[in-house]
């Protein structure tokens, strides 16, 4: 009795073994790219959405001997794991309504080889195909789910607004979406935005992103500090914020349309240039005690720092549309804004702290301070730009060339308007 009861025992234990090995489940991945196509037509909207698999989780998927994943047993289920995996984090808008009532038309297990994603028609071909098969022997981690998901449209509707979560599906999420014969690349916890903005939309999304950049941006604030440093009157900064609007404008725009050298070694070296900027800003106004023509300085330098908001500014333009220079110009207007906002807080704190000391003294050490900290990062951007050898091509040295020239044109036109102001 004793051994017909420890068979049995160990019988039950080698089932719930093997039960335990034919179910997979895991944890989330590191990172993971999810690919979507979105189509508005009158009455509906058409989004179609791959993920790899592996980020579907808190859900144990069937399992062949081996490790292969049940296909077969998988397909009747997946309905509802595209319903929440893939339809639920998306939000879609159209003019001012929500749109809800999504429907899952289709969703399938497609094999990491699969390209049918790489353009809608043949992705939405592809969804409507068979499914595999368990012969296949196919592995969990090297696989896709697939979903159609169809929103209905009101009635004249056709301006789509997207919001995509997808963070939960991995540490690091990249999303390509395709929609309209444009690809945007966005991360999981992109805020949402209209996927063919009215120029009115796109300008305020970057009008927004103007004033962040300038604002988070510590560099651009101690060069900014510097010029406020000696002018603390409302007139002479005026012509110091326009100055330096006036040229990050030429080289950003320059820049958005491709104007700007192209290697890998032109955003360190303007990295670097923009500290060589603050540095030098900071030394003139030690070494010049009676001002050191903020407004000239600005336009100079501000050429530099236009390159700087440029490389910030790159992954952005794929919210512009068709809407480039109203982006572009909506952008330097967020920058202006953010601008004179650090200004009305610099002149006050300026103001309150050189009527407790020595105004001379207080300028130094403010300089001396904002120069120890420009040079750690001179310091840093040198070691960057070192591993990216300049290549001098022709075409390096013409672009250079016409810079140089365009530099000189600009700051000339610059004397002379100061001079008659003057």
């Amino acid at each position: 009795m004793r051994v017909r009861y420890h068979t049995r025992f160990g019988m039950r234990i080698s089932l719930f073994l093997l039960a335990a090995t034919l179910a997979i489940a895991h944890d989330a991945p590191p990172d993971a790219t999810v690919h979507m196509h979105v189509r508005a037509e009158p009455g509906k909207a058409t989004v179609l959405v791959r993920i790899p698999l592996e980020t579907v989780r808190d859900i144990e998927f069937p399992a062949l001997p081996g490790g292969y994943l049940d296909v077969e047993k998988l397909t009747p289920r997946l309905l509802g794991i595209a319903k929440t995996w893939t339809a639920d984090p998306i939000e879609l808008t159209a003019g001012s309504e929500k749109l809800g009532a999504v429907r899952v038309v289709a969703a399938r297990i497609s094999i990491e080889s699969d390209r049918s994603f790489g353009d809608f028609e043949s992705a939405l071909l592809h969804l409507q195909g068979p499914p595999h098969a368990n012969t296949e022997n196919l592995f969990w981690k090297q696989v896709f789910l697939d979903s159609h998901l169809e929103y209905p449209l009101p009635a004249g509707e056709t301006a789509l607004v997207l919001k995509a979560a997808y963070t939960v599906l991995a540490e690091k999420v990249s999303i390509v979406l395709r929609y309209g014969g444009r690809t945007f690349l966005l991360n999981g916890a992109e805020d949402a935005f209209a996927l063919d903005p009215r120029w009115h939309q796109a300008a305020w999304r970057f009008v927004k992103m103007g004033v962040e950049h300038i604002l988070s941006g510590a560099d651009h604030l101690l060069f900014l500090l510097c010029l406020v440093i000696p002018a603390r009157k409302f007139r002479e900064l005026i012509w110091v914020v326009t100055a330096f609007t006036a040229a990050h404008s030429i080289t950003l725009i320059a820049s958005a349309f491709e104007l700007a050298p192209g290697g890998l070694w032109f955003p360190p070296l303007v990295e670097m240039l923009i500290a060589v900027s603050i540095i030098a800003a900071a030394l003139l106004n030690i070494l010049k005690p009676g001002g050191h023509g903020g407004a000239r300085l600005a336009f100079g330098f501000g050429l530099v720092h236009g390159f700087g908001f440029s490389f910030a500014l790159r992954e952005s333009l794929q919210f512009a549309g068709s809407h480039l220079v109203s982006s572009l110009l909506a952008f330097n207007v967020g920058v202006e804004i953010g601008q004179v906002a650090a200004i009305a807080v610099m002149v006050p704190v300026l103001a309150w702290l050189f009527g407790r000391i020595d105004e001379r003294m207080g300028v130094i050490v403010l300089s001396a301070l904002i120069t120890h900290v420009s040079l750690m990062w001179l310091y840093e951007r040198w070691a960057v730009l070192a591993k990216y050898p300049v290549q001098w091509t022709p075409e390096v040295g013409l672009v250079a060339m016409r810079w140089a020239m365009a530099g000189m044109a600009g700051y000339g036109v610059w004397w002379v308007v100061t001079k008659k102001r003057s």
